[in-house]
């Protein structure tokens, strides 16, 4: 009997039929509920998802079978990893798979804030020629801090070669990484230095709302700030009010803390319209990990870690 895989997202066809070479049988189900999923996984022997569908305790009980799950892309806080390893089921990410292309779109964002882009061309299209009002800020020569040193982190600080930026990187977990044209520094060093700033963490009770009031003020300059990594890092109301007194310079958000837009509250709403109507805001809708070599790539790292 062929060994059954379930898969939770949309993904690329070189997923679906490396597994089926390999002689799964492929349950391709991107819209399941978690539910369905629950119920569905009782015979299945491997799990892929994205963040779409949080993987508990109620969930891996109900997969007797269920020897690995293969997260594609980075960030593990969705998945009940200790429980499922305690039950032998193999857990793999694949952050290698979309490094460059978070990396790519946090330089993209920054250029686009700097450089008034966004702004100038939303006035193009209403007949509006302003130069004054558009003029831009130069990267080079600049500091740009880095938190979070893991794949996107370094990606990001890759990307930034060329531009003649001094860059600043702290991870709390991490030393010894500073070379060449990257330093290790404290937070008090970006404090003090930074002109960007860019975050580059997951999601756990220690990151959460770590972007809040406090933080923003924390800064001697009006810094640029960048969010690839997760939205509830941030406190959303505190950067709006960042943005709307001054304190940053711009904010550049790929992933926000509710992106469930139907579902926002009156003043969840409110924050998004202000947000939106921002002169100095970027927004993009979590795609930053989302290019198509990128869905390509998450998966082959994730079969090739569990040796598929």
């Amino acid at each position: 009997m062929k060994r059954k895989v379930l898969i939770t997202a949309r993904v690329h066809e070189y997923l679906v039929n490396r597994l089926e070479e390999k002689g799964f049988e492929v349950s391709y189900q991107p819209s399941i509920t978690y539910n369905e999923a629950k119920a569905a996984l009782h015979d299945c022997t491997g799990l892929i998802v994205t963040t779409r569908l949080r993987i508990d305790k109620d969930i891996i009980d109900n997969a007797p079978s269920l020897e690995w799950i293969g997260r594609l892309g980075s960030g593990m806080e969705l998945i009940d990893v200790p429980y499922a390893e305690s039950k032998g089921i193999r857990c793999v990410s694949s952050p290698e798979g979309n490094c460059d292309a978070v990396g790519e779109q946090a330089l993209g964002m920054l250029l686009v804030m700097m450089n008034n882009i966004l702004k100038s061309n939303l006035e193009l299209r209403r007949g509006i020629w302003e130069r004054d009002g558009n003029r831009g800020y130069e990267l080079n020569g600049r500091t740009v801090g880095i938190i979070g040193y893991g794949h996107t982190g370094s990606a990001f600080a890759h990307k930034l070669q060329g531009f003649d930026v001094e860059v600043l990187a702290y991870d709390k977990y991490k030393k010894g990484f500073g070379a060449g044209y990257v330093k290790e520094a404290t937070m008090e060093e970006l404090f003090e230095k930074a002109d960007v700033v860019s975050v580059h963490l997951p999601l756990t009770d220690e990151t959460r709302h770590l972007a809040n009031a406090a933080f923003f003020s924390a800064f001697r300059k009006k810094i640029w700030f960048l969010n690839t990594a997760r939205g509830k890092i941030v406190n959303t109301p505190d950067l709006l009010a960042a943005l709307e007194n001054g304190t940053l310079a711009g904010a550049g958000l790929d992933v926000l803390e509710n992106e469930k837009l139907p579902t926002y509250s009156p003043a969840e709403q409110q924050v998004m319209e202000r947000l939106l109507q921002h002169p100095g805001v970027v927004l993009t809708p979590h795609i930053a990990g989302y290019s198509h070599e990128a869905s390509i790539k998450m998966p082959r790292y994730v079969l090739d870690k569990l040796g598929i």
